[in-house]
């Protein structure tokens, strides 16, 4: 699915907020971007408006000590996470500035979002149940042809009603999960789309034309260039909609971003703890106790600066 890029000083902004906090030849990095805040005054507004919607997140990251400030301001930190927090800004106010037609702008004026921690079941005007995970942004488009649901970020499960007359499709950012029966899930993760199927069938299909019929207990990512088949049942990743993380033999980081929906300010995870293997059963709504077990039962520290910042780092 094609969207439309920031424009071009918000794109600078962000990508000088990440070099300035790389640590990285200070003096020479600080000269450079004084030259690019006078080239043009819609630099300096861009990097006033960045900075106010992520400052405190910051303030905390300039302020840690050194092994600290590594992690948290790692080079891994990026646009995506920087959208995150620029929702801060508020609805409107965010949407202008990244434009309606971006990646955030989309998020926060979507017709369906859920926060931080909330999930969210309700009947769609054709009398399919749609049952959201935290965190997720949806738009609805149905026409005397088809029923589209747009998902921009987060995760869904549908119960498809019938119409013979409209197929159903969820369009995520790299393909097509179409309805060939009643109840499946899509997930928008940072680079592929994953459909699990609970009952009955799907067809997943990429924007260049291939295409993976899946039966019920089987999934898939769907990935820029291909659809790859994923082994054993998946039907666990659903387990949100009772408030559980599920989690079969994952690295931690996986576990992270699927609490990063359900504890709001930023989780930063240190590089040598990424992949520690996790298996167990969390609680989603109570972040700070699935933490607690995970430090407890891993070789793991969590460190917490206010209520903004959480940092996992190796014990």
């Amino acid at each position: 699915m094609s969207r439309t890029a920031l424009g071009p000083a918000a794109e600078q902004a962000i990508a000088w907020m990440v070099r300035l906090r790389s640590g990285r030849d200070e003096a020479r990095q600080q000269a450079q971007f004084r030259q690019w805040l006078a080239q043009d005054p819609a630099n300096a507004q861009a990097w006033e408006q960045l900075q106010r919607g992520m400052g405190q997140h910051y303030e905390v990251a300039r302020q840690a000590p050194d092994a600290l400030r590594d992690t948290l301001l790692q080079p891994s930190i990026g646009r995506r996470e920087v959208l995150r927090g620029i929702g801060g800004l508020g609805v409107v106010g965010g949407a202008l500035w990244l434009g309606v037609r971006s990646e955030g702008g989309r998020v926060l004026i979507a017709d369906l979002r859920t926060d931080t921690g909330e999930r969210r079941t309700l009947m769609l005007p054709d009398g399919s149940r749609l049952s959201l995970n935290a965190g997720t942004a949806v738009d609805v488009q149905f026409t005397a042809g088809q029923r589209l649901l747009r998902l921009y970020r987060g995760a869904l499960v549908i119960q498809v009603a019938p119409d013979v007359s409209r197929p159903f499709i969820v369009r995520s950012e790299q393909g097509d999960a179409r309805a060939l029966g009643t109840r499946f899930l899509v997930e928008q993760q940072a680079d592929a789309t994953r459909v699990v199927v609970l009952e009955h069938a799907v067809r997943a299909s990429l924007p260049g034309g291939a295409w993976l019929d899946l039966a019920a207990g089987q999934a898939a990512l769907l990935t820029t260039k291909r659809i790859e088949p994923l082994q054993g049942s998946q039907a666990y990743r659903a387990d949100w909609l009772e408030g559980h993380l599920s989690v079969l033999d994952e690295p931690l980081d996986a576990v992270v971003d699927a609490l990063r929906p359900y504890r709001p300010g930023v989780i930063r995870v240190s590089p040598q703890v990424r992949q520690l293997r996790v298996q167990g059963v969390f609680p989603l709504d109570d972040s700070e106790r699935t933490l607690a077990a995970l430090e407890e039962t891993m070789p793991i520290r969590v460190r917490r600066f206010g209520g903004w910042v959480t940092v996992i780092e190796a014990r």
